[in-house]
């Protein structure tokens, strides 16, 4: 397999005139400066525009793609949001799980997203009791992404609690009991057994865990899932501090904000994936700097919840690293989640420029935080995933093809190739009419849900 680019972003910057080349889903051979005819020569696919790694979706919860412009009216806060996302999670069985996760995962892939994390809770009936096959929903979702041509990472969440009050943690509210496995001992037996492509399973499947927050997963449960995931070198993943209410529940009940709680349990380290840290002290930053977290932010569900704008440049100072998500899918648009992230900073701090493109870019094809250590890079002998990005539309027509983050959309992705494997060619997905599968998949959802 043989693509040229005019265009493509190595690991050593922009370059031009490249001919990229790859068997059994690698790259095998990057050439610069061969021009356009003697490529044409060797067989090579031209592809258009600007050539980007895959981009990594690095949180995800599937199946609130269903609320996109359904939670708007009257305002509303995160937690009567939270009320509309618990409607539609209490009527998902494995087959309209499937639909939708199927849809929703193409639409990622449109995208140019090569690999998602899936932070995934919905595990059992939607009256608490395990289904017949106890993992039903999670095989939803890893048929989803196969027949959507992605990579999945499970992040199996762990689940324990309704919330955090002043006396400690809540029971399961029955809305949140397909939710749980009754303990983390629950949790393990669950996911003991599920193959991922290290050990025999499905070759796009890679398990990780998480931890659902320090309001869901009492303390005492939080260093034995922490240690269970390493244990089997899976990711590890947790929403953290992504409301103030969060953070006062858990100074009133352990003295500590959840960061402080996470680093107390021994929790935080270089496997772990801190998800929104939006709203955290100077000693949180420096924590979790220093133990190297990555801290995954998820711009445009952010800032739909109203949720506020985290410190991102002021973690990768302290020593994070940085990964994108589209969350709760009020947009799939990573290009977009990128370009937020300069663009948030710039209304925090007035100030442009506080990341560079090529930061933007790490960030956006984070790969190795959601397990997948040998993609998210154009270089021999990484997983052959490649994103075209045209150069001609009304969005894009004059850009810099080195700032095309700054200008692009998902809307110009033209080419995407996942482990060498075309999966979406001139903008339209081997699955066909995407728009038609969400429609489908989202309108049964809420006929039996209602208005």
């Amino acid at each position: 397999m043989r693509w040229h680019a005019a265009y493509a972003h190595l690991p050593g910057g922009l370059a031009r005139d490249v001919l990229l080349e790859a068997e059994a889903g690698r790259l095998t051979g990057i050439s610069t400066g061969v021009g356009a005819t003697e490529a044409a020569a060797s067989g090579a696919e031209r592809l258009p525009g600007v050539v980007l790694p895959g981009l990594a979706n690095c949180h995800s919860h599937a199946f609130h793609r269903a609320l996109r412009g359904r939670t708007h009216a009257g305002g509303g806060t995160f937690w009567t949001w939270r009320e509309a996302m618990y409607a539609v999670a209490g009527r998902l069985e494995p087959d309209s799980y499937l639909d939708l996760a199927r849809a929703t995962y193409a639409e990622m892939a449109l995208a140019g997203v090569t690999a998602v994390g899936e932070f995934h809770y919905l595990h059992h009936r939607p009256d608490g009791r395990p289904y017949d096959e106890p993992d039903a929903m999670g095989q939803a979702l890893v048929q989803a992404a196969a027949e959507a041509g992605v990579r999945l990472t499970l992040l199996d969440t762990c689940y324990l609690a309704g919330g955090l009050g002043a006396d400690g943690h809540l029971p399961l509210a029955p809305e949140q009991r397909r939710f749980g496995d009754g303990d983390v001992e629950g949790w393990v037996a669950r996911t003991a057994g599920r193959r991922d492509h290290r050990d025999g399973g499905p070759a796009h499947l890679r398990s990780g865990a998480a931890l659902h927050s320090v309001r869901a997963v009492p303390r005492a449960a939080l260093a034995r899932v922490a240690q269970e995931a390493r244990r089997r070198d899976d990711p590890l993943h947790v929403h953290l501090s992504e409301q103030p209410a969060e953070n006062e529940a858990c100074r009133t009940a352990y003295g500590l904000t959840p960061t402080g709680l996470l680093a107390a349990e021994g929790v935080l380290g270089e496997g772990l994936s801190v998800v929104h840290a939006t709203h955290l002290t100077d000693d949180d930053t420096a924590l979790l700097g220093a133990a190297g977290v990555t801290a995954c932010f998820c711009p445009t569900t952010e800032r739909d919840l109203a949720d506020g704008i985290g410190p991102a440049r002021a973690l990768l100072d302290a020593g994070a690293r940085l990964s994108l998500g589209s969350d709760q899918h009020a947009v799939v648009d990573l290009l977009e989640e990128a370009r937020a992230l300069e663009m948030h900073e710039r209304l925090a701090t007035h100030q442009r420029g506080r990341f560079s493109p090529g930061q933007l870019l790490d960030a956006a094809t984070a790969h190795d935080t959601i397990g997948w250590p040998d993609a998210g890079r154009l270089a021999v002998g990484a997983r052959a995933d490649l994103v075209a990005v045209r150069l001609d539309t009304v969005r894009t027509a004059g850009s810099d093809p080195a700032q095309v983050l700054l200008s692009a959309t998902a809307a110009d992705v033209d080419t995407v190739v996942v482990d060498g494997r075309t999966v979406v060619s001139e903008g339209r997905h081997t699955l066909g009419d995407v728009g038609h599968l969400l429609a489908q998949a989202v309108s049964s959802l809420w006929a039996t849900v209602g208005p």
